[in-house]
C-alpha cells in the first residue's frame, strides 16, 4: 500500500519542516547533573554534527539570486564522510556544501534518498571524521534530558545547542512512522540535526515542529530505530526495500483524532493485480491481524511492515463476507521505493555564478558588468524583460527589448518612446549621437525622491531600453556611489561573446515546445506557442490559432477497475450518444509512455454537416489515478499536425509523485455513478413547476432559481421551460407562430405543423418543427398549455446526430422519436398539490 498516514491532526496548528519557516517557541532549560556535564557532552558530540548549505531548486528565480540559499543540518554516521540528514533538506537543494564544526567546507553529493522516512545520505570526500554513536532504542525513556544540535535560522548559528527532555514516544504526527516528541527548542534549519542524550548518543534526527502563536516547545524527531532501519537498507540494497501489498487502509474515527482505537483497520481500496488482490483480499474487508499481530492504526501498520521484505509471505486474518478468513499474501516491492531520484548539479559549488563578471542574453544580444551584489529579480516568460536589484537595496537596473520595429525611428521618435510619467520631474532629456550606438536619454526624479536614468537604443528592428533606478536622493548625490552606478549603466553593450567564460547567459529562449505540469503530477510537452486555455479550465491548453485543443481529466481508479474496462465504457458512452451515420471510431492502439501502458482511441463526429470533429484520447492508469488526455481538432484539416502533437505528448508524458499535490485524495469518476435511467429534479417554486431530467443533462444554476425561463442542455440539444403569468395560450401561440412562419418564408427547409394537444391537459397546443438544412438538421417540439393561471411553453430541440433515450435509438431514415426517457414535468398550485405530468410524443 501507499503508506500515507492521516496523522493525528490538530486543526489549530500548522506543522512545518524545519528547513524553512518561522520560529515560535521558548527555550526550555533543564538541570541535568552538574553544570559541567552538558558542555562536555556538547564538546564530544558537536564534531559529528555538520551544517548543510545549498541552492534551492523549488523557486522559479532561485538560480538568478546567489544570495538565495537553503540550509539544514546533518549527522556524520561514518568517518569517511557519510552523513545522514532529512530527505526534505536535500530534495530541493543543489550545489551542496557541507560545513563541519571546525569550519572546514566540503562539496557534498546526495547518494541515497527516502521520502517516506524523510531520511537521506550525503557523501563528502573526507576521512577521519568523528562519527556519531546511536543510543539503543530500548534505552530511550520519556522524561530523560536531551539536547538538540543544529543550524537554526542562519548559517552563522551552526552547531547551536538547546536543552530539553523527551516529552513523548510513539507519536503519530504527519509521518508514516512513529516520532519522538521533545520540548528542546528546534527551529527552521535544525532539520537533520542530532537529538542526543546525556551519554552523548543520538536518540533521533530532528525533523519537524508545530508552529502557532499559542504553541511552545513542540518538536519531533525521527527515532533511532527508524534511522537504523533506513541506514541498514541503504547499505544493503541502495534503497529502502519496502514490501507492497496493494491496500489502502482506513482508520477508525478514534484513531484519526488520536483516541485509543477500538475498531480495526478496514480495506478501503485494493490495487488491481496487486499481491493483496491475488490473495483474495477485497474492498470492505476488516483486518483482524497480520501474522498474529493486531494493529489499529496506519502508523502501527507501517511500523510492523519494517520487519518484512519483498517476496516474504504474510498471513492476514480478516473478516470478509461475514466470515473470518486467513489470506496468505506474497509481498511485492513498493513501486514508490524503486523510483530513482537524481540530484541536479550535485557537487557543484554553492555559488554557481562564481567567476562570472559579466551577464547578458545570447538571444537578444546584449551584455553588461555583473557586480557581486547584483541579483536578478524578474524575467518575463519570453526573456525580453529582465530586472536586477542590488543586494543592499540601493539601486535597480531594468532592461527590455522591443522586437520587430517596422521602421527606423527618428531622434524625436526614440525620445517619445522613452517618455516618462507626467508626475515625474524631468532633470535631463536629450539625444546623444555617439558611438557605438546613439541613444535617447532621460533623467528624472519621482515623487518618492527616487532618481532614475533611462536610455533607449535602436539597433536594427529592435529597440533596447535600459533604466537605472537609485532608491534614495542621498545615494544619487553621493558622487562615488553615483559614478559606480553609472559605470554599470555604461557597461551595457550590444554584444554577447559565447566563448567568454566570465559571461553568464540568462537567456531563456529555446527552440521547441514547452513542458506543462499540473497538480496531479502529470507533465507533457506541447509545441511552442501553446498556452493554458483560460476558458477551458485549469487543465486545458490551446494553440495560437485556437483550432486545436488539449485537455486533461484525472479521476481515481475504483478498486478492481482496469484500463481495458475503462476504455470500453468510454467507447460505449460515445456510440450511445451519436447516431451511427454521424459517428466514426478509429482503431484502438496500444502505446507505452514512461513505462505505463497507454491506450489510444480516436472518435470523430459531425452535427449534420460535412465538417467532422475529431478527438484522440489517451488513457492510462498510474498510482491509483486514471489519466485521460484528449486532443481535439478538425478532421482532415489538421491530420498531420495532430499526429505529430499526439506523438510528442506520448513521448514526453510523465507522472511524478514529486510534482503531485500532497493533498490529492480520492477523485470520483462521475461516469461510474451515472444511472442510464437516473434523473435529477429541478424545482421552480415561484412559477409552480418541477422538471425531472436525465442525469447526463446540465441543470440551471442557483442564479436561475426563480427565473421564468429554465434551460437544460445536453450534447446536441436542449430542453427549455418558460413560464408566463401574464399571457394566455392564444397570446403565446400567436407570437410563436409568427416566428415560425417567418423562418419558413426565409428558408423552405424549415417546416412546422400546429395541432391541438392534451398531453398536459385540455386546451394545449403542440408545434412540431423540422429543419432539414444539411448543416445541422434537427427536430424541435414545443408544447404550450396553461395550468394554475400560468402559461407554460416547453421546447425540446434535438439534432439528428444525437441519440437520447428513444426506444429504438435511430429509427428509419435517421429520424428519431422525440421522447426522452425519465423526463417528467409536474405543476403545482399555491397549495403545492402535485399533478404529475409526463412529456412524451
Amino acid at each position: 500500500m501507499r503508506r500515507t498516514s492521516r496523522g493525528k491532526k490538530l486543526s489549530w496548528m500548522l506543522i512545518v519542516c524545519l528547513l524553512v519557516g518561522l520560529y515560535a517557541g521558548n527555550l526550555s532549560v533543564y538541570a541535568a547533573g552538574s553544570d559541567s556535564e552538558i558542555p562536555n557532552i556538547v564538546a564530544n558530540v558537536s564534531p559529528s554534527v555538520v551544517a548543510i548549505i545549498g541552492k534551492p531548486t523549488d523557486g522559479k528565480d532561485s538560480d538568478h539570486d546567489r544570495f538565495n540559499l537553503a540550509h539544514g543540518t546533518g549527522v556524520i554516521v561514518k568517518s569517511n564522510g557519510v552523513i545522514v540528514t532529512n530527505a526534505h533538506v536535500v530534495k530541493s537543494m543543489k550545489n551542496i556544501v557541507v560545513v563541519t564544526s571546525d569550519g572546514k567546507t566540503y562539496p557534498g553529493k546526495t547518494t541515497h534518498y527516502d521520502e517516506e522516512s524523510d531520511l537521506a545520505l550525503i557523501k563528502i570526500d573526507a576521512i577521519g571524521l568523528s562519527a556519531a554513536a546511536f543510543a539503543a532504542p530500548n534505552d530511550i525513556k520519556v522524561g530523560e534530558t536531551v539536547m538538540a544540535i543544529g543550524t537554526p535560522i542562519s548559517f552563522a548559528l551552526r552547531n547551536s545547542v538547546t536543552v530539553g527532555i523527551i516529552s513523548g514516544m510513539d507519536r503519530s504526527v504527519e509521518s508514516p512512522y512513529q516520532l519522538l516528541q521533545t520540548d528542546a527548542a528546534i527551529n527552521p534549519g535544525n532539520s537533520g540535526g542530532a537529538l542526543v542524550n546525556m551519554q552523548g548518543k543520538v536518540v533521533g534526527i530532528n525533523s519537524q515542529k508545530y508552529v502557532d502563536y499559542s504553541v511552545e516547545s513542540l518538536g519531533f524527531a525521527i527515532p533511532v530505530n527508524t534511522v537504523q532501519y533506513v541506514l541498514e537498507h541503504f547499505e544493503k540494497y541502495g534503497k529502502v526495500m519496502r514490501p507492497y501489498m496493494g491496500l489502502e487502509l482506513e482508520e477508525s474515527w478514534e484513531a484519526v483524532v488520536g483516541l485509543p482505537a477500538k475498531e480495526a483497520l478496514k480495506v478501503a481500496y485494493v490495487d488491481p493485480d496487486s499481491p493483496a488482490a491475488q490473495a483474495g483480499i477485497k474492498q470492505g474487508d476488516t483486518i483482524v491481524s497480520f501474522d498474529q499481530a493486531s494493529v489499529k492504526t496506519i502508523v502501527e501498520y507501517n511500523e510492523l511492515m519494517k520487519k518484512y521484505l519483498p517476496k516474504e509471505t504474510l498471513r492476514v486474518t480478516l473478516h470478509s463476507g461475514g466470515q473470518t478468513v486467513v489470506r496468505s499474501v506474497v509481498l511485492g516491492e513498493d513501486p514508490s521505493a524503486s523510483k530513482s531520484w537524481v540530484q541536479d548539479s550535485e557537487g557543484g559549488y554553492i555559488d554557481d555564478d562564481q567567476g562570472k563578471t559579466k551577464i547578458g542574453d545570447s538571444h537578444f544580444g546584449w551584455s553588461m558588468k555583473y557586480p557581486a551584489g547584483l541579483i536578478q529579480a524578474f524575467q518575463s516568460d519570453d526573456g525580453s524583460r529582465v530586472t536586477f536589484g542590488d543586494s543592499k537595496g540601493e539601486f535597480g537596473i531594468s532592461i527590455s527589448v522591443e522586437e520587430k520595429i517596422s521602421e527606423e525611428l527618428s531622434v524625436t521618435g526614440l525620445l517619445r518612446k522613452l517618455a516618462m510619467s507626467s508626475d515625474d520631474t524631468v532633470l535631463e532629456k536629450r539625444y546623444l549621437d555617439q558611438e557605438p550606438v546613439p541613444y535617447a536619454k532621460v533623467v528624472a526624479k519621482s515623487d518618492e525622491d527616487q532618481y532614475y536614468q533611462a536610455r533607449a537604443y535602436q539597433k536594427g528592428d529592435k529597440v533596447y531600453y535600459i533604466a537605472l533606478i537609485v532608491t534614495s536622493e542621498d545615494n544619487y548625490k553621493n558622487k562615488v556611489k553615483l559614478n559606480a552606478y553609472l559605470d554599470l549603466l555604461d557597461s551595457f553593450s550590444f554584444s554577447f561573446d559565447a566563448k567568454d567564460g566570465e559571461l553568464k547567459d540568462i537567456s531563456i529562449f529555446q527552440e521547441g515546445g514547452t513542458t506543462f505540469t499540473n497538480e496531479y503530477g502529470l507533465s507533457f510537452e506541447l509545441p511552442s506557442g501553446w498556452e493554458e486555455n483560460k476558458y477551458g479550465g485549469e487543465l486545458a491548453y490551446s494553440n495560437e490559432d485556437a483550432d486545436q485543443d488539449v485537455s486533461v481529466q484525472v479521476t481515481s481508479a475504483s478498486s478492481g477497475d482496469t484500463l481495458a474496462d475503462w476504455v470500453a465504457r468510454e467507447e460505449l458512452q460515445f456510440t450511445g450518444q451519436y447516431a451511427e451515420e454521424y459517428r466514426q471510431t478509429g482503431e484502438l492502439k496500444d502505446e507505452n509512455a514512461d513505462g505505463v501502458p497507454v491506450k489510444q482511441v480516436r472518435h470523430s463526429w459531425r452535427m449534420g454537416g460535412d465538417t467532422w470533429n475529431s478527438q484522440v484520447n489517451l488513457y492510462f492508469i498510474k498510482d491509483k489515478y486514471k489519466y485521460k488526455i484528449s486532443v481535439d481538432f478538425k478532421k482532415d484539416d489538421h491530420e498531420q499536425e495532430a499526429a505529430e502533437l499526439i506523438d510528442a505528448i506520448v513521448k514526453s508524458m510523465k507522472v511524478s509523485k514529486d510534482t503531485m499535490n500532497t493533498s490529492l485524495g480520492y477523485i470520483q469518476d462521475e461516469d461510474e455513478l451515472l444511472d442510464p435511467n437516473g434523473t435529477n429534479a429541478y424545482k421552480n417554486e415561484k412559477y409552480h413547476y418541477s422538471v425531472r431530467i436525465p442525469e447526463l443533462w446540465s441543470t440551471p444554476g442557483s442564479y436561475y432559481k426563480d427565473s421564468p425561463r429554465a434551460n437544460f442542455n445536453f450534447t446536441g440539444g436542449s430542453l427549455t421551460v418558460e413560464a408566463d403569468d401574464k399571457s394566455s395560450v392564444e397570446d403565446v401561440m400567436k407570437k410563436l407562430e409568427q416566428g415560425h412562419k417567418k423562418s419558413n418564408e426565409n428558408d423552405p427547409e424549415y417546416t412546422y405543423t400546429i395541432t391541438d394537444d392534451s398531453t398536459f391537459g385540455d386546451g394545449g397546443k403542440k408545434i412540431a418543427i423540422r429543419y432539414n438544412l444539411k448543416k445541422a438538421p434537427y427536430e424541435q417540439t414545443e408544447y404550450v398549455f396553461r395550468s394554475h393561471n400560468i402559461t407554460y411553453t416547453i421546447t425540446l430541440k434535438m439534432n439528428d446526430a444525437v441519440v437520447y433515450g428513444s426506444e429504438c435509438g435511430t429509427c428509419g431514415g435517421g429520424r428519431r422519436i422525440i421522447s426522452v426517457r425519465g423526463l417528467v414535468l409536474k405543476t403545482f398550485g399555491p397549495a403545492y398539490a402535485y399533478n404529475e405530468l409526463g412529456l412524451n410524443n
